[in-house]
């Protein structure tokens, strides 16, 4: 991460970057995400900022958490229902970035798995920095096999492996495509951002081809415009097959509404936290992903005045 991202203090962190979370609690997410359906007709997926956790008790939390979202969002109608994505490294304090051994982890991701396919809620597990990639494919692999089709995998397009990982994938599996927000050495991962999109054309054509899912994820509107007008119809399937996910937050209003004049399912991945200070980590990788945030939020801010 670039220093001086991890010098701004947390206020001036959340301050930037509040936009782009949902909330401090559950009824506050919920609340979003049943608003961008029905003012915009946008579905979304939710997510529980949890990382680096450090007691038992915090992954307790959000194993509870978890199970309560699959329960509220199981209440609401099918065709608003959002998935619901989830970080393996949320339910342990034994992280493998941290030369730990994910204690815990896979037992929490199992519990909300059996829930969610219980209440007909659609997960994905995310993908997290490399230590984790290996735990998190073979934790899918071992989910499919005991029955549940309804957990989507997340594939990092900057990370050399992937084009290997997309062979070991369960057929038929909802996967979707990203760069990354996590920085790697250069002889784990591409650097040159343009690459890695490039390679969400390519991977999202041979994903499509073999019967995947594929929730194509980029802020890029010129490669979201390839996917659609060159790759989509090169695979030769339908709107059924596909959709298109960007950030709560990031401005695309107008781009997103012309994807649903087309029939093109657009997806929100809305974030939201138990309290602002797990939030903080999750916003500064945003940050240094993403400096014009900063630039955004300020002219946003302005603009409303």
């Amino acid at each position: 991460m670039n220093p001086l991202i991890r010098f701004i203090p947390a206020f001036l962190v959340r301050f930037f970057a509040k936009p782009y979370v949902a909330g401090d609690s559950l009824d506050q997410a919920l609340a979003v995400v049943q608003k961008l359906f029905r003012d915009r007709g946008l579905l979304a997926t939710l997510d529980l900022l949890a990382e680096d956790i450090r007691t038992d008790e915090q992954a307790q939390r959000n194993l509870d958490t978890y199970l309560r979202m699959v329960d509220a969002v199981g209440r609401l109608p099918a065709e608003s229902r959002p998935t619901l994505s989830l970080k393996p490294s949320s339910y342990t304090t034994a992280p493998l970035h941290e030369g730990g051994d994910g204690a815990g982890s896979f037992d929490a991701i199992r519990r909300i798995a059996e829930r969610a396919g219980e209440r007909d809620v659609s997960l994905s597990v995310d993908m997290e920095g490399r230590h984790w990639t290996d735990f998190t494919l073979d934790a899918l692999r071992r989910l499919h096999a005991e029955g549940h089709r309804h957990v989507g995998a997340v594939l990092q397009t900057r990370l050399h492996r992937t084009e290997q990982d997309l062979e070991t994938l369960p057929p038929g599996m909802r996967v979707r495509l990203v760069i990354g927000i996590y920085r790697e050495p250069a002889d784990i991962a591409l650097v040159d951002k343009p690459a890695m999109k490039e390679r969400l054309l390519t991977f999202a054509e041979r994903l499509l081809r073999r019967g995947h899912y594929v929730e194509f994820a980029t802020h890029d509107d010129a490669y979201v415009r390839r996917f659609v007008e060159q790759v989509v119809p090169s695979a030769g399937v339908g709107p059924d097959r596909f959709e298109v996910q960007m950030l709560y937050g990031v401005p695309r209003e107008r781009f997103l509404a012309d994807l649903r004049r087309q029939g093109i399912t657009a997806r929100l991945y809305v974030p939201f936290a138990l309290g602002w200070e797990m939030a903080i980590e999750y916003l500064r990788r945003r940050l240094d992903e993403y400096p014009a945030m900063v630039w955004l939020v300020t002219k946003n801010l302005f603009a409303r005045r």
